[in-house]
């Protein structure tokens, strides 16, 4: 398959890597000193499960230079997807898909609103990998799985030959019946702890030990089932136990995408993770008083972030 994976970070860079040594056609499309490194030394994957290196990767910030190709990967950030969507006309063929890998449920749509929504698949990354320096992408947790599935549940052609390719490449695949469930099912984990670490800058162990965020964490997912269920979306009973199951599991050093963004004061996902609570909360008259606190509390960090605010 011709791919492009646009966002080459720990998702992006990893998945993606996993293709192109797998001997797919894979053009990476990423910015700044991530990029030239790749340009200049190639892009190295340190993995839990075996590292690799490709030598002279296909990188870029144009996506004209790569045009046309079969797949699209969306691996960057939220607040990126619009600008995103339009910039990579030039990867956009008769036959292409898109495959929305992003943190969050509402990106899928906003894809689909430029592109066309029969373009878009929904997918949901499992995997703990990051940047750990500009060229090398880090890998320290959880067996690398994509979960893919037709927003509307069908199964199609496309659907089987992603799956085909990702698991010739050592890849987990999973195709649930409701990709938008899992979707859902993810979302509810990151927005339990996620923006709360942000806050006490505390990591996923002392979060789950202390009886105090451990409350905090599951009215945050109490609100987001809520949101879920009136936003006409099935998730089990089982679905908060299943998930505080897997949070006591974690490393306990572990934290979260966005509380790293916070921290290191760059722009983060808050508006799409408890952001998008609180929306979608206001849009289904579902009330999620702990969403809007941890919101609230950080919209100062995340405006200074992005230049709107001095302190």
């Amino acid at each position: 398959m011709r791919i492009a994976v646009y966002g080459s970070g720990g998702v992006g860079g990893y998945f993606g890597g996993r293709l192109a040594n797998s001997g797919h056609q894979v053009g990476f499309i990423a910015r700044g000193a991530h990029l030239q490194a790749m340009q200049q030394q190639g892009l190295v994957v340190e993995s839990i499960n075996g590292d690799f290196t490709l030598p002279s990767p296909t990188a870029t910030d144009n996506p004209a230079q790569i045009g046309p190709v079969d797949l699209v990967l969306v691996c960057v950030k939220n607040w990126q997807v619009d600008e995103v969507a339009r910039a990579m006309a030039p990867l956009i063929g008769p036959d292409t898909f898109v495959v929305s890998l992003l943190n969050g449920v509402e990106a899928p749509d906003r894809l689909g609103e430029v592109l066309g929504p029969e373009r878009v698949l929904g997918g949901v990354a499992k995997i703990f990998s990051f940047i750990e320096r500009p060229g090398l992408i880090r890998h320290i947790g959880h067996e690398p799985t994509l979960m893919l599935g037709e927003l509307d549940g069908t199964s199609s052609a496309r659907l089987e030959q992603l799956a085909t390719a990702l698991t010739e490449a050592g890849i987990t695949v999973e195709l649930p019946d409701s990709i938008l469930s899992a979707m859902w099912k993810k979302f509810l984990f990151i927005t339990g702890w996620g923006g709360l670490g942000a806050i006490s800058r505390a990591p996923i162990g002392i979060l789950r030990e202390q009886p105090e965020t451990r409350a905090i964490i599951e009215a945050c997912m109490q609100e987001t089932r809520a949101v879920a269920r009136a936003a006409g979306i099935d998730l089990p009973d089982d679905t908060i136990p299943q998930t505080w199951a897997f949070i006591d599991a974690l490393e306990p050093g572990g934290t979260s995408s966005l509380q790293r963004d916070i921290a290191a004061g760059r722009p983060s996902e808050i508006d799409a993770w408890n952001g998008a609570v609180v929306r979608l909360g206001q849009r289904y008259g579902v009330a999620t008083p702990a969403h809007q606190l941890i919101t609230g509390a950080l919209m100062p960090l995340e405006r200074r972030a992005r230049g709107e605010l001095t302190f």
